[in-house]
Order: structure tokens, then sequence, then C-alpha cells
């Protein structure tokens, strides 16, 4: 008999709208409407802040606070530099990579719109073949087909437009998503199902659930550091991206064995909060959801961080979903750890307790 899959039609609709819509790190608030308006059915109420994170509250006087929590934002480019001859130089909006950048087209979002352009790259016949380049930040560059620095401003285009990838969602052999900005929409999208599920099962959670899409990821966690303090949760549970680890050039010695298809990843680092982190895994073992397990020195370099040490100390927990190719236009996922990293939130939640502390002195 076929397990019964927790995403619907509608599910994956709103994944794709919200996938295919741009929302670059500082741009994001397009993206968040998507979101909230997905959202809207399952909460009592939204906060939003200034830099745009947006948060949906069930049960929003109860005292004790959980979040769940993805980031919002994409990877991209900035304007930096126009040519005399038309052509223009970029810096990175967050972790951009120049090497996937030659033979790709672009968007640059200017107020007259969105103007097409590509990274040019010299043709393989011209380049020394003794001495090859490879592509690097300061030799890159986007043609927008001006004939020169003037035709470019006249096209709305300026120093600090930002630029990005114009890839849409599809679907690899039924159960593979692909996408940009799978790192980390996937985990906004996982939140969001999360909540859905509690309302369409009728839970009654006996905390405040703050279902929190966070701005700023990719330049430093900053709008979690922003919104942490908005909110003052007792336990966080972040969900972001991890590396699956099996394609070529990647050494598991250094980075693990993670793979797509194995379930959830459950980090162990010291940002993570032993006893929730138990809750968790024991949940997963006795709801049978399948998980894999990551040591990550020092910081974890995702939200978890900002949330751990805020607020004098917040009980949280980092569950990543394995993906391929991050920070490429074809990050992919298994939309089979998918529905177990929404399962495994889900599930947990379902097990705190209303003021449970995790102290590790009781």
């Amino acid at each position: 008999m076929a397990k019964k899959s927790i995403l619907n039609k509608k599910s994956i609709d709103f994944l794709e709208s919200y996938l295919n819509n741009a929302a670059p790190t500082g741009y994001e608030w397009e993206g968040q409407k998507i979101w909230m308006n997905y959202l809207k059915p399952y909460v009592d109420e939204f906060i939003t802040d200034t830099y745009g994170s947006a948060v949906g509250v069930i049960n929003p006087k109860a005292k004790y606070k959980v979040v769940i929590e993805g980031h919002a934002d994409e990877i991209s480019w900035y304007v930096n530099y126009i040519s005399d001859n038309g052509l223009i130089y970029v810096i990175r909006n967050g972790g951009s990579d120049h090497q996937i950048a030659p033979s790709k087209i672009v968007n640059i979002h200017t107020k007259k719109g969105i103007v097409k352009g590509v990274f040019g790259w010299p043709a393989i016949h011209t380049r020394d073949k003794a001495k090859e380049e490879t592509p690097k930040p300061d030799n890159i560059t986007i043609d927008i087909g001006a004939k020169d620095k003037a035709e470019v401003e006249k096209m709305g285009v300026h120093v600090g437009c930002v630029i990005t990838y114009p890839d849409e969602f599809h679907i690899l052999n039924k159960d593979k998503f692909v996408c940009r900005a799978l790192d980390n929409r996937m985990g906004g999208f996982m939140i969001a199902e999360v909540a859905r599920l509690l309302h369409e099962n009728k839970k009654t959670l006996p905390f405040g659930l703050y279902i929190t899409n966070s701005v700023q990821e990719e330049i430093g966690l900053r709008g979690a550091e922003m919104i942490t303090q908005t909110i003052k949760p007792n336990v966080a549970i972040v969900t972001d991206v991890t590396h699956d680890t099996t394609t070529p050039m990647i050494d598991k010695k250094k980075e693990g064995h993670l793979e797509l298809g194995l379930g959830p990843v459950v980090a162990y680092a010291p940002a993570v909060q032993q006893k929730l982190r138990d809750l968790i895994t024991e949940t997963a073992e006795e709801k049978k959801i399948p998980f894999q397990r990551s040591a990550l020195s020092r910081a974890t370099g995702t939200d978890t961080d900002a949330f751990a040490y805020s607020n004098g100390g917040v009980a949280s927990a980092l569950i990543s979903l394995p993906l391929r190719y991050m920070h490429t236009t074809v990050e992919m996922v298994h939309r089979d750890d998918v529905e177990n990293v929404i399962k495994l939130i889900y599930e947990t939640l379902l097990k705190i307790e209303e003021g449970e502390t995790f102290s590790y002195f009781k």
C-alpha cells in the first residue's frame, strides 16, 4: 500500500509560485506576501518587522513561545561598476558562486522593471589553453546588449541594482525538486506545511507558536538576530538546508556522509540545546521517521546560532534538509526528505510541554 503524501496539489502550487518569485537578500517582501497569503488560514495573526521578516502566530496570548523558522532570502548579485563600453561588473549579495556565472541569463531588477542580461565569457577558441583563467568575481561581466554606459543607464540600470537568476521550479524523476533558492525557500515552505497540518488535524498547542520566515540569513543571520528580540521565544526549531555529500568532489571525511532520501539531518553543535535535540531524535525514533546526523564545528552557520545566543539563551535545535548543488541554479532535494522534515517538526511540537525549560540541571 502506497504511503499517503503530506503534500497536496495546493502545497505544490504554492511551492512553485513561492520559488519562482525572486526574493534576494534585502528584497524579500514580495515573497513574504506570497508566503503569508498561503499561511493566513492557519494562523491567528502576523508580525512583520522593519526589514521584512514575517511571523505567523498561533495562540498569540500564550506566555510560553516556540519558534519554528526558515529564512526567506536567496543569494544574488549587485551591479557594482558599469564600463564605458556598457559591460556590468558585479559584487555578491550573499554567497553567490562566480564559477557558475558564465553563460547564465540574469534578471536585473530596476525601477522600470526587469532588464534581461547574460553573463558572457570568452569563446573557447580565443582562450590561452596553457593558462586558462577560471571565472572570478573580478572577470565575470553582464552584457545587456547596450553599446555603452549611457545606454545601460538609459535602460534603468545603475550601481546597486540587484541581479537574480530566472531559473524556475521543476521536478526530476517524480520525486526530486529542482530550482534556484531551495536554500532556503524550502524552509519557509516546510514550516508553513506544519502550520497547515496542525490546523487540518485540529491540534491545540499549549503554547504560542511563531512560524517565522526571517530575512537576510545569507549575509550573516541578520533577520533572525532582529526577529528573536521581537518574539523573545523560549524554544526555537530552525530548518535550513545542508549538503548531500555523495556527489563528486566532496570529501566525506571533512563534510560527513549525508544523502538525499535518507531523511532529515539533526545537527550536533554547541548552539544546539542537547535536551531539545534529544526530544527531536526520540520523537523520530518513536514515530519511525528516518533521520541522519551531522556534526558542526563551532557554529552551525544557520539562524540556529542567532536564536540560541539571544535573549540570555534560547533552547534551539537545527533540522536540516539534504540538498545537492547548493548556491547553484539547480539545487536539488528529495520529496521524501521534505515530507519527513515536516513530519518531524510537527510531531516534535506535539511533545513540547508548556513551561519546559530543557534545563540540564533538572
